[in-house]
């Protein structure tokens, strides 16, 4: 599924509820499943981890929709390469 795809999707789902929620509460649920992830990563198994990601790609997609951001538009950014050097991979100093 692409992003595009997805967030229509999400949309879909729980576009309607998303939205009375509104924007800072449901900012505050994507920054949970972050937490959540953080979890998953360092001390879960794969599953654990395929699950958390999930859920925060499924937030940070309503969070967009809520803001009115094409996640598909906002990929292209890294299309051609860094945003800031334009290599790839990245040659920007650290």
């Amino acid at each position: 599924m692409d992003l595009a795809a997805f967030q229509a999707q999400m949309r879909h789902l729980y576009g309607e509820r998303d939205a009375e929620r509104g924007l800072a509460r449901t900012f505050a649920w994507f920054t949970e499943e972050c937490g959540e992830l953080s979890r998953a990563v360092f001390r879960g198994d794969d599953d654990d981890r395929l699950t958390e990601f999930g859920d925060v790609l499924a937030w940070l997609a309503s969070l967009a929709d809520q803001a009115g951001v094409d996640l598909a538009e906002a990929a292209r950014r890294y299309a051609e390469g860094c945003p800031r050097c334009a290599a790839a991979p990245c040659a920007c100093r650290r």
